[in-house]
């Protein structure tokens, strides 16, 4: 469901706040604040405004020589000059180090492909029967295998789409389709995991609904990721209950769960790349924390909103829209 207008008023006024504590944004970019973007922005302005104000009284009323008041303004001219450099510097620091990660990121994944790929077929070669018949306890190990290797493989691909948005290379083939057969088709492949977990997944869709204009592919990605959210984050059993209908120009798509919830403290940080609420590391639910943020991206760069509402242990609702193709 959407955010009533006091709701967006209050979330805004608490980002404000937010980021107003400095020294909290530092810690928690894990920079120091010599480092800090916002610290030296501050600092900048703090600086411009003592010389300015320092640079009046001055002239005002020691100096009584313009030839010297034109002096003493170069030469704070200049040093503001310095400062701006050091911070030009530190910027530029912190965008190459910024770089080289996602290089590395996009490299290390690449990179982990391969021997991923080599593994799995290995793996499905042993149980293949081929080297005679295999042990029950040797069928357990390898089901762990297989489901580690999958678990890896769908790790990497997720760093690689990751490093792809922020490297904004990753491609946008907007088409015209129906959702609803997506959505089914997303149902479908959970199927499985829904009913070893006892959840129930249920869509509801209005009639006659209009076709929207994104992208297909990110489009199922971005419901396979509200979906496993639902299924792992729900307590042992629980319903999953997708809506969606026609809202002016757009059509609205709501994913509802009934399960654990994400404190209020860190639903701020909700869509932010790694990050994992303290309450699913309580009930060690794996994950890696790039699927909202990859919905999200997904979302934004198809001309849509994303929002979601959360009560502890009472279960998460996750909204967002899309263009309609006129």
């Amino acid at each position: 469901m959407e955010q009533t207008e006091q709701e967006k008023q209050k979330n805004v006024f608490k980002s404000i706040l937010e980021q107003l504590n400095i020294p909290k944004q530092c810690r928690r970019n894990g920079l120091s604040l010599w480092q800090c973007p916002q610290f030296l922005f501050v600092l900048m302005g703090f600086i411009i405004c003592a010389t300015a104000l320092g640079s009046y009284f001055i002239g005002t009323r020691y100096v009584a020589d313009p030839p010297l008041m034109a002096v003493i303004v170069l030469f704070i001219t200049g040093f503001l000059f310095v400062i701006a450099v050091l911070i030009i510097r530190s910027f530029e620091r912190l965008a190459e180090a910024n770089r080289m990660k996602s290089e590395f990121v996009s490299v290390v994944s690449h990179q982990l492909r391969s021997p991923l790929s080599n593994l799995s077929w290995s793996v499905d070669f042993l149980v293949s029967n081929n080297f005679g018949k295999i042990l029950e306890e040797q069928k357990e190990y390898f089901n762990i295998l297989e489901e580690n290797i999958k678990r890896m493989n769908e790790l990497v691909s997720d760093l690689l789409i990751v490093s792809r948005i922020q490297s904004t290379d990753l491609p946008l083939n907007r088409e015209e389709f129906a959702p609803e057969q997506n959505i089914h088709r997303a149902i479908s492949e959970f199927k499985s995991f829904a009913e070893a977990s006892n959840v129930k997944i249920k869509l509801e869709a209005e009639e006659n609904l209009p076709k929207i204009f994104a992208d297909s592919r990110q489009f199922d990605q971005i419901i396979k990721n509200f979906i496993d959210n639902g299924i792992k984050y729900s307590k042992g059993g629980g319903e999953i209950k997708i809506s969606v209908k026609k809202q002016g120009k757009n059509l609205y798509f709501e994913i509802k769960d009934n399960g654990i919830g994400i404190p209020e403290e860190d639903q701020k940080y909700i869509f932010q790349k790694f990050f994992r609420s303290k309450n699913v590391l309580t009930h060690e639910t794996q994950g890696s924390g790039l699927g909202l943020f990859i919905a999200k991206s997904a979302i934004e760069r198809s001309g849509g909103k994303v929002g979601f509402k959360s009560q502890l242990n009472k279960g998460t609702v996750f909204w967002f829209t899309l263009p309609i193709k006129k």
